[in-house]
């Protein structure tokens, strides 16, 4: 008897049901929108507050505009003119004997400082380092009201004490010679808080086991800290040098309310100089100072990482 084998069954595919754009959205985002709605508030601030002025200062440097009507562009005009404006190049120089005068002071005085602060039998310890925050949270201006007090040339305390030791006054504020160290005096009291900080916070990372074997091996606390302490502290120094560099080149509000940019300029400072561009209108001229700035900042930037962080490769 012959079996009959049936024909075998078509299967009819079920259909796929068609995904909306916003499910094909989601689904290639995760599944979720929610994350994505938690940082959107700082895309739109970043784009809308950052990257659209940083670009469109960018396209207004090529420019001629005073505000008062619309933009000409004039190509690298701008860049020519302030690469060959002495005034310029005058508010670097100022600029680079500030740094000279406040960087090494700064980060030598928060290294020890910080080390001091943090020996384990320091008395009052609490104490110090609660009082460091005190050049912080006092406002600018009030600092400068002091430094005004402290350094007239006339009725200043520092030069009533030069006259009572028989001594001659110093024009603090009023001659170039010492323009500079006054102001720099200013700065380094202003941020001696962040940078002591900065370094007590890089010291109590350092593991004590490191200090625990040195001092089985003999090593006293001086040689700990020559041997331990500064050589882990590149890094830390390291960001602080190029945050206080920043720092310097854009400074505007020390100089501005202490001397504004005087004695015959020899406080002002590239951020100062860049401020009387925009003071005058002359927005486009501003705009190619800042962008300059911001290559001479990113070059020295990396220099002196690279130069600080040379001991890292070896």
């Amino acid at each position: 008897m012959a079996v009959v084998t049936p024909p075998p069954r078509t299967v009819i595919p079920e259909s796929v049901p068609s995904r909306s754009p916003i499910q094909r959205i989601r689904r290639w985002l995760g599944g979720s929108f929610s994350p994505y709605l938690f940082i959107a508030p700082f895309f739109i601030f970043f784009f809308a507050f950052s990257l659209f002025p940083l670009l469109y200062a960018f396209v207004l440097s090529f420019t001629h505009w005073h505000g008062d009507a619309d933009p000409r562009f004039i190509g690298l005009a701008n860049y020519l003119f302030l690469l060959t404006d002495s005034d310029f190049w005058g508010s670097l120089v100022n600029s680079a004997l500030l740094w000279l005068l406040i960087i090494p002071v700064r980060v030598l005085s928060a290294v020890v400082v910080a080390a001091l602060l943090s020996l384990p039998k320091l008395r009052f310890r609490g104490f110090f380092r609660t009082s460091m925050l005190l050049s912080y949270v006092v406002p600018l201006v009030a600092i400068v009201q002091v430094w005004l007090v402290l350094f007239d040339q006339d009725f200043g305390a520092i030069n009533t004490l030069l006259v009572w030791l028989h001594l001659p006054t110093i024009g603090w504020l009023t001659t170039s010679m010492w323009s500079k160290p006054t102001l720099a005096m200013l700065v380094l009291w202003c941020g001696s808080a962040f940078a002591v900080l900065s370094m007590l916070a890089a010291i109590q990372a350092i593991p004590a086991e490191y200090y625990e074997a040195a001092a089985i091996d003999g090593a006293g606390p001086i040689h700990q800290f020559f041997t331990i302490t500064l050589p882990l502290l590149r890094r830390t120094v390291g960001f602080l040098v190029v945050f206080s560099t920043l720092g310097v080149v854009q400074m505007f509000a020390e100089p501005k309310i202490l001397t504004n940019g005087g004695p015959y300029n020899s406080t002002t400072t590239a951020g100062f100089f860049l401020n009387s561009y925009i003071t005058n209108s002359d927005f486009g001229t501003g705009a190619a100072n800042s962008f300059l700035l911001m290559i001479i900042l990113v070059i020295l930037s990396l220099v002196m990482l690279r130069f600080l962080r040379a001991g890292d490769e070896r």
